[in-house]
């Protein structure tokens, strides 16, 4: 294993781990923890946009030029993402599988459609 790999492999377990027990913090009512969810759940994103950077410059990449492309395709993940997972709680929290099911289907071909999108078509 490479040493940037192992580095952003870290790195990017320690910034999930935050993430994750943010969004638990902020989902979980019986933890009464919203702000300090939030706060946490921020710090592991930029643990992770982070790790991002450093990994890029341990490979010796170019830096991610902001073009309409890249930002079209992170909003598309983001929207699709969401989507599915929006459906998801709609199906096993509030018992509404059609519409669950329905936006989850959504979600899933929006990130399906990432794929032509980023990698091409050839």
């Amino acid at each position: 294993m490479k040493k940037s790999n192992f580095v952003a492999m870290i790195l990017g377990t320690i910034g999930g781990i935050f993430t994750a027990i943010g969004m638990c913090m902020c989902l979980l009512p019986e933890w009464n923890a919203f702000k300090p969810g939030v706060v946490m759940g921020v710090v592991g994103i930029i643990i992770l946009l982070i790790t991002l950077g450093i990994w890029r410059k341990m490979e010796n990449k170019a830096p991610i030029h902001m073009s309409g492309k890249v930002i079209f395709s992170t909003l598309l993940g983001i929207v699709g993402a969401l989507m599915l997972g929006i459906g998801m709680s709609l199906i096993m929290v509030w018992n509404n599988l059609v519409l669950g099911i329905i936006l989850g289907v959504i979600g899933i071909i929006g990130l399906l459609m990432l794929i032509p999108l980023i990698k091409g078509i050839k």
